[in-house]
């Protein structure tokens, strides 16, 4: 049996499914090829960019097949709609890119910045004056994926820092990647 037979026979609760499920997977795609685009990652897009709009062609066939259903048309606009959460879900779990880390603090930030120079960060920091008297501004830029390890070590040492981070589309010298911490610690773990 065919697939389009097999769909009429089953349209009341078939066709919504797969409307759904087609738009899900297809939005989820498009939101993910759009983060990829803002970070650089062409290729990856216009991979992702192929099956987003394969799948999509597939969803609006089944709409365009089944339109004495209203029910197809809240499956679409409901996998549209849970597509784009999904779509985004999916890039922080990933977690693709490099982020700038600026911190400022009023604390004393020698512990601060040997902790983070402990944990394979490169850290930069200047000595600065706000509007309630000096502070220490510290600067990183790591992987997204050691984001949330930087931003524990931060709260831990100072509490009260401001903490700005921005996505970095291109970064060179000055950080170190993945493989190179796990090289680096597993050095210095050899030589104690």
């Amino acid at each position: 049996m065919e697939l389009h037979s097999f769909v009429t026979e089953h349209s009341l609760w078939l066709a919504p499914l797969l409307i759904f499920c087609a738009r899900l997977t297809d939005v989820s795609l498009g939101t993910f090829r759009i983060i990829l685009i803002s970070r650089g990652m062409s290729r990856w897009a216009a991979l992702t960019g192929f099956f987003e709009s394969l799948i999509w062609l597939l969803a609006l066939s089944q709409v365009f097949q089944h339109l004495d259903h209203a029910v197809n048309y809240v499956a679409y606009a409901g996998g549209y709609g849970a597509g784009t959460g999904l779509g985004v879900l999916l890039e922080r779990r990933i977690a693709l890119g490099v982020v700038a880390v600026r911190i400022i603090t009023r604390d004393d930030a020698r512990s601060l910045v040997d902790s983070l120079a402990k944990a394979e960060f490169g850290v930069t920091q200047v000595g600065a004056r706000g509007i309630h008297g000096r502070v220490r501004l510290i600067f990183t830029i790591t992987k997204r994926k050691h984001l949330t390890q930087l931003l524990r070590l931060v709260r831990g040492h100072s509490p009260k820092a401001f903490i700005s981070v921005t996505d970095v589309r291109t970064a060179a010298e000055g950080y170190l990647p993945a493989a190179s911490r796990k090289s680096l610690v597993a050095g210095l773990a050899a030589r104690k």
